[in-house]
């Protein structure tokens, strides 16, 4: 079997769809896996043993561009791909094995593309409510129930990446590691305070341990406010990571990490898949749809009469859900795992 999946934009999303590759692989042992997807999710499927290669998809995000569309499918054409796995829900998502004409070509019924799958599935919502769910089940027969026990996803990591990433950033393994990751592609009212995070990496540095802040370079404003927050006498135990990694060393540093605190975000499941102890925060979200699939996880929520929103600014102005949360609550959750 030579299977293409189209993989999804975001970086949770992408973590969650390495469960279908582990089932496909769990089905049919030497098949040949590729993933059509953006650019920057090559360095995310390194780390996925399932993957053969990533297939970049020079198309931007909501743009039609379809002349760059039959490009790419007169590529993968070449390749004689057997069937093709559709994750996204969109018509343009289902294009290109269209224009490719893999022979069997398979995802969920949605924005009117049913003429471009022929093995186009009518979604049941109560029977998958989880997103991971809903992207296994593409990996089995229409007919066949999910197991009940799903594989979880599990990244590997690159070890002589992770030592080179220490040494470049000047970090040590010397004392624990508490990574703090404050940032939330989606918007602000997934992000808990950053005076908050402060008081979490002060408890932790008390218990001689170090914080590592990690996230993109759009996170730099929140991770130095963190770190100054914290306190002069603890910024040499609190490193600002925040825009000064590639993702595959955000991969691999964040292995090293004894527990991680979290919003609801992409490398909150990174650290789930890392199989690391974790904690996370949600306001205006919940995990009722895309829980981070750990072991070792506390959740930790309010659950205010006005969230989840999904929102991605506060409707009413006040956060509230993320604002009234006080450290302690985090604090306390991280000692108990």
């Amino acid at each position: 079997m030579k299977i293409l999946i189209v993989g999804p934009s975001w970086v949770g999303d992408m973590v969650m769809a390495q469960t279908l590759f582990i089932i496909l692989k769990r089905q049919h042992a030497d098949a040949i896996i590729d993933v059509l997807a953006p650019a920057w999710s090559r360095a995310l499927l390194e780390h996925m043993p399932e993957v053969r290669k990533s297939v970049e998809m020079t198309v931007g995000h909501g743009e039609i561009g379809l002349g760059k569309r039959r490009v790419i499918a007169r590529e993968l054409n070449a390749e004689k791909y057997d069937q093709a796995i559709v994750l996204p829900n969109s018509l343009k998502s289902a294009l290109v094995p269209w224009l490719a004409r893999i022979p069997l070509r398979t995802g969920w019924r949605g924005e009117a593309r049913s003429w471009l799958l022929n093995d186009c599935r009518v979604l049941n919502k109560q029977a998958y409510p989880l997103m991971v769910e809903r992207f296994a089940a593409l990996g089995f027969r229409e007919d066949r129930p999910l197991p009940d026990d799903l594989p979880r996803p599990a990244l590997t990591v690159d070890y002589e990446q992770r030592v080179a990433a220490l040494g470049r950033l000047a970090l040590d393994l010397s004392s624990p590691v508490l990574v703090l990751c404050p940032g939330a592609e989606f918007g602000a009212a997934k992000k808990w305070p950053a005076r908050h995070y402060a008081e979490v990496a002060r408890h932790w540095i008390a218990q001689k341990g170090q914080v590592w802040l990690m996230g993109s370079d759009k996170d730099t404003n929140d991770t130095e406010s963190i770190r100054t927050l914290a306190g002069i006498e603890h910024q040499s135990n609190c490193h600002n990571l925040a825009g000064k990694t590639s993702l595959g060393e955000a991969i691999d540093l964040m292995s090293c990490a004894d527990k991680v605190v979290s919003n609801d975000s992409g490398l909150m499941h990174i650290a789930a898949a890392l199989g690391i102890p974790l904690v996370v925060v949600y306001g205006s979200t919940s995990p009722e749809f895309t829980p981070p699939l750990a072991r070792r996880v506390e959740i930790v929520s309010l659950g205010l009469d006005c969230s989840p929103c999904f929102k991605r600014e506060c409707p009413l102005g006040h956060t509230d859900c993320l604002n009234k949360l006080e450290p302690g609550q985090v604090s306390e959750a991280l000692d108990s795992l």
